[in-house]
């Protein structure tokens, strides 16, 4: 009995901890990318890259002299106007088309490209560090977990809770939910559909450039920081169901454990892979994913 709690105290639970941390970092990501197609019917294949341009943004404002904390504020307000130009100047010229998907596809595709090439020859090929703003471990039920990650623990249920809020539980979430069930509806009770598109990418875009601060201190700051995290966005996204909040909070928890204790017995180098295998598994039994869409759930 002894050594069952023991395995348990100082094997299992700090990869909760790091499963748990990494999750909420990961469901932040996965909540814009989610909550876009949701109400705009776009895949955005360029979210990782504005995730590593709120990392890059908040690697630029440290170096200025600029504190963490005042960072990890400002890179999200900084995020949210270029999203919304980005909508306004792109997405909005081929969202109207008749094959509006690929087309919203290939042009967020090309411009993941262009931004990760913009990436290597603005700031180098060449990783940036950032120092954790947390530094020392705090001592839980006899096992130590550094600060940084029970802070990114905490930061991130509450931008996540506060995302559920207000989209469940205000009128503005109510005009986005509206607007993602039936735009044309919508837009005849007076909501400002075009606005509430733009917006909401500029928002999804925020918490993208957000979860890339977050993160940055764990894993550095480097071009192809977004591509490499992408893959595990998509996949919560595609787990949990295209374009549902609530699936995108379980699947990202879910996925982020599975993938960090099997590490416990498997190589981390197949860790990922066991995680698109339970993805596949998901779309062979239900195809819509685990929960509903936005404007339906």
């Amino acid at each position: 009995m002894g050594s069952f709690v023991d395995t348990l105290q100082f094997v299992y639970a700090p990869q909760i901890i790091n499963g748990l941390s990494i999750g909420v970092a990961v469901v932040l990501m996965a909540l814009g990318l989610t909550i876009i197609f949701g109400l705009l019917d776009v895949i955005n294949m360029a979210h990782g890259e504005f995730y590593a341009l709120g990392a890059y943004v908040g690697a630029t404002l440290l170096a200025l002299g600029v504190n963490f904390w005042i960072a990890l504020v400002l890179v999200p307000l900084i995020m949210a106007p270029l999203g919304y130009m980005t909508e306004r100047l792109f997405i909005q010229r081929v969202f109207h088309q008749r094959d509006r998907h690929m087309l919203t596809l290939l042009l967020t595709f090309g411009l993941a490209i262009v931004l990760e090439d913009v990436y290597k020859l603005v700031f180098g090929p060449q990783p940036y560090s950032i120092d954790t703003p947390v530094s020392g471990v705090s001592e839980i039920l006899g096992v130590f977990f550094p600060n940084y990650r029970l802070f990114m623990m905490a930061i991130g249920a509450l931008i996540i809770a506060a995302v559920w809020l207000v989209v469940y539980k205000t009128r503005l979430g109510a005009m986005v939910r509206a607007a993602a069930f039936d735009k044309n509806m919508a837009s005849s009770l007076g909501v400002p559909v075009s606005v509430v598109y733009a917006g909401t990418f500029a928002f999804g875009v925020a918490l993208a450039g957000f979860a890339g601060v977050l993160l940055a201190p764990i894993y550095s700051v480097f071009p192809t920081m977004g591509k490499d995290f992408i893959l595990m966005a998509f996949t919560v996204v595609i787990v949990g169901g295209l374009g549902s909040i609530k699936g995108a909070l379980i699947a990202g928890l879910l996925l982020t454990q599975i993938q960090s204790l099997s590490s416990l017995y498997i190589s981390p180098s197949w860790s990922e892979p066991l995680v698109f295998s339970v993805m596949v598994v998901v779309l062979m039994l239900r195809p819509q994913g685990l929960f509903g869409r936005l404007g339906h759930a």
